[in-house]
């Protein structure tokens, strides 16, 4: 495997890991980048620009990472909290009438970003256009009736979550969200993050594409190996589990140009390996990219628990601060202090404010893991062994 980029002294592990992730775990192109107090120390890229293609990934290939991007697109409400134009104990009602029919309008700002509005799955799921279309989510997640009672339980919005972060931020700032993120975030700091592919990148052949793999024996298993009850909540279509990730009906092609296009802060969110890293490390303080972006008092409410126990959803004890997961058996990151997102599939983007670091992984290869890659968890362990 030729892989490209660099590591500084002390990050070899690191380097010795992701080389692993080819010959063992089974990825087939990906990237890895890790900022250490504000600095790039871990910038390394290897294998194929397209899951099932033959191009070399380069240093700007950038990829659709799930997930991970509830993570990014968390930094747009805490910005807003900073700024005094979003008060997160206020019901969501208040920026959003609609959002109260059917018995919410008890459910807090901070519910909504903790996935304890209530809402997610829907009665009746949304075609990939509606989905996409920028209106029709968000109505359908004012109109549904909570299946509890919004604050008092949680539950993974696996794809609920991004249109009630985008209509929250478009009746705050009357700007959609992923326009919002590259106007006042990613932009000025040069970082290639997407909610919403440009017209212009999505040309530029940067883009790879992304593939459903079955990981090789070789891999073993996840640190937490899917108990019987948690299968059979994925298995079973009435289970709330299986409604929630089943929220658009069927699933859109994650490498359709009308996809890619669709600002979807849930799932969609298009990107590079550096610019996940970057971003997290613009959390933490200043970074070669730029300015802080997060004041301390707001890089600690990012890492505060909101939400914890068993998950409604996920059927495993999970724990969510404010639009971003926390370090739990479930999700292991770097620290207990970590705070950040997985991506179904494999990708990971985290910030760890004990270690001044923050870390991106991104991968074209989507194993069938949901919280905790057995690839990103190599890198971590590596990476763990460096600071």
């Amino acid at each position: 495997m030729n892989i490209q980029g660099e590591v500084a002294e002390g990050y070899e592990a690191v380097r010795d890991a992701f080389v692993r992730n080819f010959e063992v775990l089974g990825d087939r192109g990906a990237a890895v980048a890790v900022y250490r107090d504000g600095r790039r120390v871990v910038d390394l890229w290897g294998g194929t620009h397209d899951a099932d293609g033959t191009d070399p990934w380069t240093a700007g290939t950038a990829q659709v990472v799930r997930s991970a991007t509830k993570g990014v697109a968390a930094v747009v409400p805490l910005l807003l909290h900073q700024r005094g134009l979003l008060d997160l104990d206020a019901p969501v009602g208040d920026y959003w009438p609609e959002f109260k029919a059917g018995g919410k309008e008890g459910a807090l700002v901070r519910d909504l970003l903790a996935h304890r509005a209530g809402v997610p799955a829907l009665d009746v799921p949304l075609t990939p256009e509606q989905a996409a279309d920028g209106l029709s989510g968000a109505r359908a997640v004012a109109a549904q009736r909570p299946f509890w009672e919004p604050g008092t339980q949680h539950g993974y919005h696996a794809q609920t979550f991004g249109w009630l972060l985008s209509e929250l931020v478009l009746r705050v700032t009357g700007a959609s969200l992923g326009s919002w993120l590259s106007q006042e975030v990613t932009g000025p700091r040069g970082l290639d993050f997407w909610i919403g592919l440009p017209q212009e990148v999505a040309e530029s052949g940067r883009v790879g594409r992304v593939g459903a793999v079955e990981p090789p024996q070789t891999a073993g298993t996840l640190r937490t190996r899917p108990r019987r009850n948690v299968s059979e909540a994925y298995a079973d279509p009435d289970s709330l589990t299986r409604r929630a990730f089943a929220a658009i009906t069927p699933l859109a092609d994650e490498n359709a140009p009308a996809y890619r296009a669709a600002e979807l802060p849930a799932s969609a969110g298009i990107g590079t390996a550096r610019a996940l890293a970057g971003l997290y490390a613009s959390l933490l303080g200043d970074t070669e990219d730029g300015p802080r972006l997060f004041t301390p008092e707001t890089t600690a409410l990012a890492g505060t628990e909101l939400s914890s126990g068993p998950d409604r959803v996920l059927v495993v004890n999970t724990r969510f601060g404010p639009g971003h997961m926390l370090h739990s058996p479930a999700s292991p990151m770097l620290s207990p202090t970590s705070f950040g997102h997985p991506g179904r599939g494999g990708s990971l983007a985290l910030a760890d404010p004990e270690s001044g670091t923050a870390f991106g992984y991104v991968t074209n290869a989507l194993a069938p893991s949901v919280t905790a890659d057995p690839r990103a968890q190599s890198l971590l362990r590596a990476l763990r062994t460096a600071l």
